[in-house]
């Protein structure tokens, strides 16, 4: 099948204007200021894209998509991603990963739940294990998970400077790092260490002794959950400006900003002021994580859970209310999460790259139709593809 999306603004990220963009099966075939194919063919659709935006699919590199959860015991386990979840949300491409839990949430698990998702029509990957450490594992080593299993492109989320963690220490943590860039660079993957950053006066302390100490590079670690406090925030613009990767999360709650978690869209904002690189940024939703509140003792005394439809509303916020362009502020969930994590065929508009693609209405930036590899998923702001189980 081929479509033709004819007179739309392309922001690929970058402001490209009006274009055609041609998408042939699940890859663009070209992006051009006009593109004119025979009207009688009869696998072509047109599609009209006047006065709507094209941005690349969203890519969401921390959900748990198998669930999260149960630090209230059993019954506070949070349930599975589903398919429009996402897809609603402009998340075409997903990366899965465990949490507190490595016991009832599996690899095994979230493996399938990813093959689930792709089945379903997006795309879908995971890191191997979990808070833990020593690190779960599918196979016996980290290196040979990143190699052997297609699915599997980094390590995490490992748990830091929080009293769930398994209280790693650098050499453990050094260790980590270096099984898995071994078996990034063996495997042609990201091979990056996803770090879960606590609300310890640590901070990020534990990864900077790493690269202080040993050869492993900064960029070999990702934390996310910086914007957990200002204290933490503050170490986070001094770790980027260093060269090192950062992530928001944008799944949260009004207690938490109120009790002193930076907004995602003035966190931006700031970061950008203080001279953090835009492509060292990057949004996460947690989605379908707990978001649990421990008081000093701690003991829980509040759980909700993170939603991915957090993720764009960050942006759009960053945009409308405080005035940060559009082709930056999308790259913080196209471009940036692609390069750091080797995703090549995704975070762009660009011919050859996945058919992985938002449009936009121009005046409020809701999100009106959704294709991902090349597959309508959402038209008319609503939904036209469902999982398995969704009605």
């Amino acid at each position: 099948m081929l479509k033709l999306i004819k007179n739309v603004h392309v922001y690929a990220p970058e402001n490209l204007g009006k274009k055609d963009v041609l998408l042939i099966g699940d890859k663009i075939g070209a992006v051009e200021n006009e593109i004119t194919l025979h009207t009688n063919l009869q696998n072509l659709e047109l599609i009209d894209g006047a006065g709507r935006l094209l941005v690349p699919g969203f890519i969401d590199a921390h959900v748990h998509i198998t669930g999260g959860g149960g630090e209230g015991s059993y019954h506070t386990r949070t349930p599975e991603l589903m398919l429009t979840d996402a897809t609603t949300s402009g998340i075409t491409t997903i990366v899965g990963v465990l949490g507190t839990d490595g016991t009832t949430r599996t690899m095994t698990g979230l493996i399938a739940k990813a093959r689930a998702l792709e089945e379903e029509g997006i795309s879908c990957y995971v890191h191997t294990g979990s808070y833990q450490v020593p690190v779960k594992t599918l196979t016996d080593s980290i290196e040979n998970d990143l190699i052997l299993i297609d699915k599997i492109i980094g390590v995490g989320e490992i748990a830091i400077a929080d009293h769930r963690s398994s209280q790693p220490t650098m050499e453990e943590l050094a260790k980590i790092a270096s099984s898995t860039r071994v078996g990034g660079m063996l495997s042609g993957k990201g091979g990056i260490v996803n770090i879960h950053v606590g609300d310890s006066p640590t901070k990020l302390s534990l990864i900077e002794r790493v690269v202080e100490e040993t050869d492993i590079p900064i960029a070999q670690f990702y934390p996310t959950h910086i914007n957990r406090n200002h204290t933490l925030f503050e170490a986070g613009i001094r770790f980027a400006k260093n060269g090192g990767y950062v992530d928001f999360t944008t799944s949260t709650v009004q207690r938490f900003l109120d009790q002193g978690e930076v907004r995602c869209s003035t966190g931006l904002k700031k970061m950008l002021e203080a001279g953090v690189p835009i492509q060292n940024i990057t949004f996460t939703s947690d989605g379908q994580a707990s978001l649990p509140e421990f008081n000093k003792q701690g003991e829980l005394i509040g759980l909700q859970v993170g939603k991915v439809r957090s993720l764009f509303q960050a942006v759009r916020e960053a945009i409308l209310e405080e005035g940060i362009a559009l082709d930056v502020a999308v790259r913080v969930i196209t471009e940036n999460p692609a390069k750091i994590l080797k995703l090549t065929q995704k975070g762009t508009i660009a011919t050859g790259k996945d058919a992985d693609l938002v449009m936009l209405d121009p005046h409020d930036l809701t999100i009106q139709s959704v294709f991902a590899k090349g597959k309508m998923m959402v038209s008319g702001a609503k939904a036209i593809v469902k999982g398995t189980f969704e009605e």
